[in-house]
């Protein structure tokens, strides 16, 4: 790439903060979406402030936009029109910046802007930091070129994500079809509730006086472990190996079912997962929940159950508490399901193992391509500016 000049973009920009108008759930005359980072992405219903109101900040389709507080701050966006929230900002540039050419350059330096936030409680955007960037400025001719060929790349790129992102969710929709039809019943099946065939434990309120970090003592398993069927253990809490056996109630065996039960979902699905003999020996802390099966059914058969939509939805249907959702342990023993003999529980899950690790094998491949093209991306942009 042929060298530039450079040029501070304090020197050529200044971020406008958007500000606290008031806002309306409905469109009325003169007025514009209020043009939260939610609302932008499609996540959340518009609301609407007046143009007249003296704290709206109004945005035009052709400004870039570029989020300052929380934790996306620095993404930045163009092509919407509407009143600025307050935890965004506008680009107000001079002429001698292109501004696909500007936009383009943010997203080059996204996430050193991110690494870079201040704030704890609410991380906010670096406004000094991010105005002290250099950015190579050449003619605004060749800044059209340079955006023309990003430009062309970009469509490429992107025509790629969204192939791939549509192959991702058929694997997925495969996976969720089979596990469905796989629990619909048939002859011989008989409708249980689990409080029928399995032992529920709940966890033990562990003082946190007494926790330790020691690799030496006891894994407390609490509901911030139990991820999406997996278990983390980054800075997990331990007990004193030698209270152990204090707690035999509680202590965790191989193949146990365990699920949260504050926030007990992601966005993705239920927060449960089965323990393999490397998260042991491990203590089962209060607001979890461990779903250990009896002999009539077999154990895999009941993960899946768990890991079913009609579990969940079951969940979703009685949670209490709208700040933080929670479910109790009577609710978990309530869900009702049809039951096969252990024989075909068993031809079910060899059934259901065989699609999962082919879907899961697929999903892994699709989401590499993925993680691919965002550093073909990256590549791309970060070849265009140094």
């Amino acid at each position: 790439m042929p060298t530039y000049p450079l040029k501070k973009l304090s020197e050529i920009c200044k971020i406008l903060k958007g500000k606290n108008p008031e806002l309306f759930n409905d469109e009325r005359k003169n007025s514009l979406p209020y043009l939260s980072a939610k609302f932008i992405r499609g996540t959340q219903t518009p609301e609407y402030a007046l143009t007249s109101d003296k704290k709206s900040v109004i945005v035009d389709k052709d400004e870039i936009i570029i989020i300052c507080d929380w934790s996306n701050s620095g993404e930045s966006f163009i092509g919407f029109s509407g009143i600025l929230s307050s935890t965004m900002g506008k680009m107000v540039h001079s002429k001698e910046i292109q501004n696909l050419y500007l936009k383009y350059f943010l997203d080059v330096i996204v996430d050193e802007l991110r690494d870079k936030k201040t704030g704890t409680a609410i991380p906010h955007l670096d406004i000094k930091r991010l105005l002290n960037s250099n950015i190579p400025l050449p003619l605004l001719s060749v800044q059209e070129e340079i955006v023309a060929k990003l430009d062309s790349a970009m469509v490429s790129i992107n025509e790629a994500k969204i192939k791939t992102e549509q192959a991702l969710a058929v694997t997925r929709e495969l996976w969720e079809s089979t596990l469905e039809e796989a629990f619909r019943g048939g002859d011989g099946w008989e409708e249980r509730k689990l409080e029928d065939e399995i032992d529920l434990i709940l966890g033990f309120a562990f003082k946190s006086k007494g926790y330790t970090d020691k690799e030496r003592d006891i894994l407390l398993l609490r509901g911030d472990n139990i991820m999406q069927w997996e278990l983390r253990w980054e800075d997990a809490k331990r007990w004193k190996k030698e209270e152990y056996n204090d707690f035999q109630k509680y202590q965790l065996e191989e193949n146990d079912i365990v699920l949260a039960m504050d926030r007990p979902w992601v966005k993705a699905w239920l927060k449960c997962a089965r323990l393999s003999k490397n998260d042991l020996p491990a203590l089962l802390v209060q607001r979890t929940a461990c779903l250990r099966n009896k002999k009539k059914l077999n154990n895999s058969f009941l993960y899946y159950i768990v890991r079913s939509r009609e579990f969940m939805n079951h969940l979703l249907s009685v949670q209490t508490g709208s700040w933080v959702p929670h479910i109790s342990g009577q609710q978990i023993l309530d869900f009702s399901f049809s039951l096969p003999s252990l024989l075909e529980q068993s031809r079910i899950v060899a059934h259901l193992d065989a699609v999962r690790a082919e879907t899961d094998r697929l999903a892994a491949l699709y989401e590499q391509k993925l993680a691919d093209l965002d550093e073909l991306r990256r590549s791309v942009l970060q070849e265009a500016f140094v």
